[in-house]
């Protein structure tokens, strides 16, 4: 029999649940708005145009990214994917970088804070520096010992907004507080992920807690790898070196980027924009995609029995785009980009990598299968969509298979990408601050709720 306590505690829950379900139902309603209202006021759906192109709601000097060049009756004509960096061809940059076989995410990181590519002593003393800020206070390992959680992205925003705390000066935006606090970002950023991974592998898959400290003769992508693990090849720090420049950057128009510009046209903190731009990037639809092609190649290399026959990967392929086969959501995750069309340079800049990768690992015939799922996939998405648009397979769909080649757990894929964005985040904060004529970024929503509705008294609903 029930004690009163007991059953007053479970009415408590059941009214508590039913208000819950009664505002969910009204959700239903309130949130609906015809589809016709958005063509009828000339709303740009995303900020986007009908040609799927952005809207322009803003000019830069950071990053640029190509992926189409306009005719002169306007439409849209597909061309190689290009990616700029302080107007500098992201391709040649890793070219020369890869030639000369050095780290160059520092470099990259220096360019796009600057605006300028140091030169030997300046980059050496942004080294010395992002090195000597990469320890974490005492305080701030203290907390990320006792998070509790499952997200390494939830802890490293609640990581950043701690480090307000300990910032002496966190509320000013001047030039040089602003260029202190985004070297101190970008340093600890590894470390931070680092610990908080092994954190949670010991909290929740009981191994030993290992906490090792950066080592400042290391670059930035070995100093990540040694605070996970202690061994590493090169080819595994060189190919996470790579992924940290081609990630570095995307534009002002990317949701996490401009999120950070959104929030930091207010004048609010850094740590307070940048927490804003971890949370955009934790969404599936933005970082959280080079998962999604992880989990998506495991099926496929499950469900596809010979991994070189063409009929069976079209027929499969062809399952998945009709929304029959693996979640039904009808996309072959990693093809298909919001710009880049006939190809993502990023793409092709890891595949020259990822094979080398793949041979040191033994998992050439992987290597080989997604290969082909990715020309397959796109054929697939021409004939099966028939809608005109060109595809290609852009950077996600190789830099999962990257990662676990290089045994990074599923749980710092998103993570890492935030690791190499904070630079980007962190130059555009710093632009939107310091240009003439700023203002405060506050776009417009119409309202279609009919109008002059008549309020009634309590007493009457």
């Amino acid at each position: 029999m029930k004690t009163n306590k007991n059953y007053k505690n479970n009415n408590e829950c059941m009214k508590k649940e039913y208000v819950i379900y009664k505002l969910s139902e009204s959700l239903k309603h309130s949130a609906k708005i015809e589809n016709g209202l958005f063509q009828k006021y000339g709303v740009k759906r995303g900020l986007r145009n009908e040609d799927g192109s952005g809207v322009l709601v803003g000019l830069t000097r950071i990053g640029n990214v190509v992926g189409y060049e306009r005719a002169a009756d306007g439409a849209l004509n597909p061309i190689p994917g290009k990616l700029f960096y302080r107007g500098y061809d992201v391709e040649d940059l890793v070219h020369a970088l890869q030639e000369e076989k050095r780290f160059g995410f520092e470099e990259v990181a220096y360019l796009l804070l600057s605006g300028n590519l140091p030169d030997k002593e300046e980059l050496a003393a942004f080294r010395d520096l992002l090195n000597e800020n990469m320890p974490l206070t005492h305080e701030t390992t203290m907390n990320i010992l006792e998070l509790r959680g499952n997200n390494i992205m939830n802890i490293l925003a609640r990581s950043v907004l701690e480090m307000y705390t300990f910032d002496a000066n966190p509320d000013d935006t001047s030039r040089d507080n602003l260029m202190r606090q985004s070297i101190d970002l970008i340093s600890k950023f590894p470390t931070i992920i680092a610990y908080a991974y092994n954190v949670l592998r010991h909290n929740n898959k009981g191994r030993s807690l290992h906490i090792r400290h950066p080592n400042e003769s290391l670059s930035l992508a070995e100093n990540f790898l040694s605070m996970l693990r202690h061994d590493y090849t090169e080819l595994e720090a060189r190919i996470l070196d790579l992924l940290l420049i081609l990630q570095a950057e995307h534009g002002g128009g990317n949701n996490s980027t401009f999120t950070v510009r959104v929030t930091s046209s207010t004048g609010t903190d850094t740590y307070s924009s940048i927490a804003a731009g971890i949370g955009s990037l934790k969404g599936p639809l933005h970082g959280g995609a080079n998962i999604q092609v992880a989990d998506m190649f495991h099926h496929l290399k499950e469900n596809i029995h010979d991994w070189k026959n063409v009929n069976e990967v079209d027929t499969y392929l062809t399952r998945i785009l009709n929304k029959e086969a693996y979640n039904k959501s009808g996309l072959i995750y990693g093809i298909g980009h919001a710009v880049y069309t006939i190809s993502d340079p990023r793409a092709i800049l890891l595949k020259e990598m990822a094979r080398d990768l793949a041979k040191e690992k033994g998992r050439e015939e992987e290597f080989e299968f997604l290969e082909l799922l990715e020309e397959r996939g796109i054929a697939m998405f021409v004939k099966v969509k028939n809608n005109g648009k060109q595809v290609s397979s852009n950077v996600d769909f190789y830099s999962g298979f990257v990662y676990e080649m290089i045994g990074l757990p599923k749980e710092i894929f998103t993570p890492i990408f935030a690791m190499a964005r904070i630079v980007g985040w962190v130059a555009h904060r710093n632009e939107e601050l310091n240009f003439a004529g700023k203002r405060i970024i506050r776009p417009a929503y119409k309202d279609v709720i009919e109008k002059n509705l008549k309020y009634v008294p309590l007493s009457n609903r």
